[in-house]
């Protein structure tokens, strides 16, 4: 049996606040004697369609919990993704449509049995208690929090004093937030280090009612593959757990060496020992951090795809990138011609490479573009549309273009 501090061990890994350890010792010894399992609380906010490793970071330490024998309790934020989370945001998110909600939301459920313990976990709406609430129980749920409180979050604060509006809505967010702990008796709460201030409102909420606070756990945001910004579509540094598993390869092999171990602490379910001979040996120059970071990339392909999917990825990335060679399956794109020849740029468009030709321009003077083997350097050049090309934009995007006459 593990203990509870062997417990709190494991689970401080890859954290950075835990409010508070000896609350959370006291929880699982009680767990223990009573044979009864802590409710994990994590919610997530259905605003986009897909789920990236930024993501996984949380849902990945819910599922320590469940590998541990604890109960996972998976909020789907319907009704909060209405409202939209303020943390870490200069300026209100737009506000959604409730269909598009419910379709991203399925798309949520969807992906996240590749992580999560199904049969171990309880998916819950939070539309489920909020939808029946009255317009005097939200007044009500209001009146528990002041303003002044509200302006000491960070964000909050930043906006006030540079004068970039705040709308009222977002002030209820973060009681919605502490109000879902309450409806599903939550023991522990997950969540990035910007829902610090929506974790604590929680605790707060569940003290007065009486009962026991939730223990807080943060994780630190993952940085995407630009490994400057945090991991986001809207960056266009997401690895996204549906895209194709050479794609995700691809993707990890892209980061930094040095940005490599973060991704190995937060991701990888190797041990916090193997994780720092690996980095040791690469220190010491007897290990490339190369091959540990295909380790890390077929490690994530075999948890998203399977081995098998794995295998192929390293074999595609290795027929690419090592024996600079074209991928084995190679998307193909027929364009209707009218030209002996077609500017590159065009060719980038209608064969989706660019989505401008500011774009397309930009890319070619990086040097980004090839016909074939051949660089492309200037964005004036043509090519001949007599039978097909190979167009390869920067190192993951190749296009065979078949010309056809137009008739």
């Amino acid at each position: 049996m593990i203990t509870s501090q062997q417990q709190l061990e494991e689970l401080k890994r890859g954290t950075i606040d835990f409010i508070d350890e000896k609350d959370f010792i006291k929880k699982v010894e009680k767990s223990l004697k009573t044979k009864k399992p802590l409710r994990v609380k994590l919610g997530v906010d259905p605003t986009a369609p897909d789920i990236h490793l930024g993501h996984t970071v949380a849902l990945q330490k819910l599922r320590q919990f469940q590998d541990l024998g604890h109960h996972a309790v998976l909020i789907i934020g319907d009704y909060t993704a209405l409202v939209g989370d303020p943390s870490g945001t200069q300026k209100t998110r737009p506000q959604l449509s409730q269909d598009l909600i419910k379709k991203n939301a399925q798309t949520y459920f969807d992906q996240v049995q590749k992580i999560l313990d199904m049969k171990k976990t309880e998916v819950r709406y939070n539309g489920e208690w909020f939808s029946k609430m009255s317009f005097v129980e939200v007044i009500k749920l209001a009146s528990r929090m002041t303003v002044a409180r509200m302006l000491e979050r960070d964000d909050f604060s930043k906006r006030f004093k540079g004068g970039t509006p705040i709308c009222i809505h977002e002030f209820i967010y973060p009681l919605m937030q502490g109000y879902d702990s309450l409806m599903v008796q939550a023991d522990v709460e997950l969540g990035g280090t910007d829902q610090i201030f929506n974790l604590l409102v929680g605790r707060q909420l569940q003290k007065e009612e009486g009962g026991e606070s939730q223990v807080v756990l943060t994780i630190p945001l993952l940085e995407g593959t630009d490994g400057i910004r945090k991991m986001s579509k809207s960056y266009d540094n997401y690895i996204g757990v549906t895209e194709a598993p050479s794609q995700i390869f691809g993707k990890v092999m892209s980061i930094s060496d040095e940005l490599m171990w973060k991704y190995y602490n937060l991701l990888s379910r190797c041990s916090l020992q193997e994780i720092e001979e690996k980095k040791e040996k690469a220190n010491q120059g007897t290990l490339n951090p190369k091959f540990a970071k295909m380790e890390l990339a077929y490690e994530l392909v075999t948890r998203f795809y399977s081995k098998k999917e794995a295998d192929k990825a390293q074999e595609e990335f290795n027929r690419i990138f090592q024996s600079k060679q074209n991928p084995s399956d190679i998307e193909e794109v027929a364009l209707a011609v009218t030209d002996p020849k077609i500017l590159v740029t065009q060719l980038m468009l209608l064969s989706h490479c660019a989505a401008t030709s500011s774009e397309a321009k930009r890319l070619i003077q990086q040097g980004a573009v090839s016909i074939g083997n051949q660089k492309i350097s200037d964005i004036k050049a043509l090519v001949d549309t007599n039978g097909e090309v190979i167009l390869k934009v920067g190192k993951r995007v190749f296009k065979k273009v078949i010309f056809k006459p137009s008739s």
